[in-house]
């Protein structure tokens, strides 16, 4: 076997321990490349933390445009004629009505305006956010959440004729799931094994681990530059660095029932593949194959891994990304500040996306004071239930709420980090498989394409709606919208790349131009004086 037939089955291997209890294994191992990787540059610290939101988020229904035309456009398309209730939120300076129906807009209030510097493209267009982003509104108007406008998968800039042209390239397999997704973090269908974020990470290692011994250094790079709390998918995947995936509470210890891949099965499976022969009934030997010196590093490294972070992992009851509380008595399920008020029924929830983001907080926490010399990161988060086809009010309304809540609890941390504030050198920004369709099913909406997406950090030039807001039409009696930006039932043609979007964050990360232009296929199809989207600052 060569060596890069080798290290493609070791990363199946990662992936398939990633289910079930095996998942810490698969998601810390290492993988054995030795490639050379270019410096963070500068040196000082700088993240990138992905909100992935699962389902497809209405974006429709969270970034609005209000002038008079479009909200015309949006209410003949959105509120029934015949009086139900419907998924058009109410008009700006509504007041919520606690006594409407779940199920009614009306509960909610009306629509959240948001300023805008006035670009060209903009002009005469108004914008408003769903009415459970109050936080996300007062994180914008203070310039640290900036709104990029209608963005998606592309291979070329798409026009509508295009669409409607079989021979015009476009992404494969659009409005499905787990293909979208997969196309959003790796530019290809499901199916695929490395990521941009991954890709990233592998230029920028180089910078990580200064100070520590070779042997550290070389943990810290392949298993720290990536990590989530959670689950892990493939945008943080890259050809050496792979995801080190820790619990939302701590860090997970190799394996569990006594089985180092965590199952009967599993453990089974891999004894059989790496020629293990049971010697007297009751133990595993090695056989002497040639994976078997890989398997002995790659389970070394995982093991180091853990050791190396669980020993340093910043306490979980602590301020300021917790309510202080005695190491055996805190409980984050239980701590105030990672719950959130349900815009639905009012009742305290616990946030799982802020406990994600506290864990975030607590690895970031722990590079600083456990000096492990880590200049980039790149982290993932999960927030699901976004596929609202039905019950969308109520459900859109859960989500979002949970969302605002998750990103100013982590602003909030950031400005209070033990190191300083730090949210300068963090960048948050969201992910979705794909936007919605305009038009409604009755209670909900359909898979479309394009969406809106929000970054957040100190670096951002925020209090701004970058790309181009698409414009709102009616469909006529055919169905066909007059909009050049929508397709059937108003799903929106995406006016910006990912590439685009990942540019701007890579660039800002200390990503060369060369690299970044290697890492994103599409991104020589778009005119390089748009590569650029302008909503970081150097």
């Amino acid at each position: 076997m060569n060596p890069s037939n080798r290290r493609q089955f070791l990363q199946r291997v990662a992936a398939l321990s990633g289910m079930g209890a095996a998942a810490p294994l698969g998601l810390s191992l290492s993988a054995l490349t030795e490639a050379a990787a270019q410096s963070a540059g500068s040196g000082s610290y700088r993240a990138l933390v992905c909100i992935v939101l699962n389902g497809g988020n209405d974006a429709f229904n969270t970034v609005l445009a209000t002038d008079a035309t479009s909200w015309d456009h949006y209410n003949t398309h959105r509120k029934p004629a015949d009086g139900s209730a419907g998924i058009a939120l109410p008009a700006p300076g509504i007041a919520a009505n606690g006594a409407a129906a779940r199920s009614d807009p009306a509960r909610l209030g009306g629509v959240l305006p948001i300023s805008h510097q006035g670009r060209s493209v903009h002009a005469g267009r108004n914008f408003a956010l769903h009415p459970a982003l109050s936080n996300v509104q007062s994180l914008h108007e203070a310039g640290r959440i900036a709104v990029l406008a209608n963005v998606g998968p592309l291979t070329r800039p798409t026009t509508k004729a295009d669409f409607a042209n079989a021979t015009v390239s476009k992404p494969a397999k659009l409005f499905s799931h787990n293909d979208q997704q997969s196309t959003w973090q790796s530019f290809n269908a499901e199916g695929a094994d490395k990521g941009w974020g991954g890709l990233m990470g592998d230029k920028l290692m180089g910078g990580n681990g200064a100070g520590r011994s070779a042997s550290e250094a070389g943990i810290i790079q392949r298993s720290f530059t990536c990590m989530s709390p959670g689950s892990a998918s493939v945008w943080l995947a890259g050809q050496t660095v792979l995801p080190y995936q820790s619990s939302t509470t701590g860090i997970l210890g190799l394996g569990s029932a006594g089985k180092v891949y965590g199952s009967s099965a599993l453990h089974g499976s891999m004894a059989a593949i790496m020629g293990k022969l049971q010697s007297d009934g009751s133990h595993w030997v090695p056989a002497r194959n040639l994976l078997h010196s890989d398997h002995q590093k790659v389970v070394q490294r995982a093991l180091q891994a853990s050791d190396l972070l669980s020993a340093n992992l910043a306490a979980g009851g602590s301020a300021p990304w917790a309510t202080p509380a005695g190491a055996a008595s805190y409980n984050a399920y239980n701590d105030d500040l990672l719950k959130y008020t349900s815009v639905i029924d009012g009742t305290r929830k616990t946030n799982h996306l802020a406990m994600q983001l506290q864990m975030v907080a607590r690895l970031i926490a722990t590079n600083a004071a456990a000096n492990l010399g880590i200049t980039r990161q790149f982290f993932m988060v999960n927030l699901g239930g976004f596929d609202t086809h039905d019950d969308q009010i109520r459900n859109h309304g859960e989500r979002l709420t949970q969302l605002n809540h998750a990103m100013a609890y982590f602003d909030a941390v950031l400005g209070s980090m033990p190191a300083g504030d730090l949210r300068a050198q963090v960048t948050t920004f969201t992910i979705s498989e794909f936007g919605r369709t305009f038009t409604s099913n009755g209670d909900g909406s359909d898979h479309g394409w394009g969406g809106h997406q929000f970054i957040m950090g100190g670096a951002v030039k925020g209090t701004e709606v970058y790309g181009t807001f698409p414009a709102y039409s009616t469909a006529n009696s055919s169905g066909v919208f007059s909009s050049p930006d929508q397709i059937q039932n108003g799903s929106l043609i995406p006016s910006t790349s990912v590439d685009q979007y990942a540019y701007t964050l890579g660039k800002w990360m200390g990503v060369s131009q060369a690299d970044l232009g290697s890492i994103l296929p599409h991104l020589s199809q778009f005119d390089s004086s748009v590569h650029d989207l302008g909503f970081m600052k150097a």
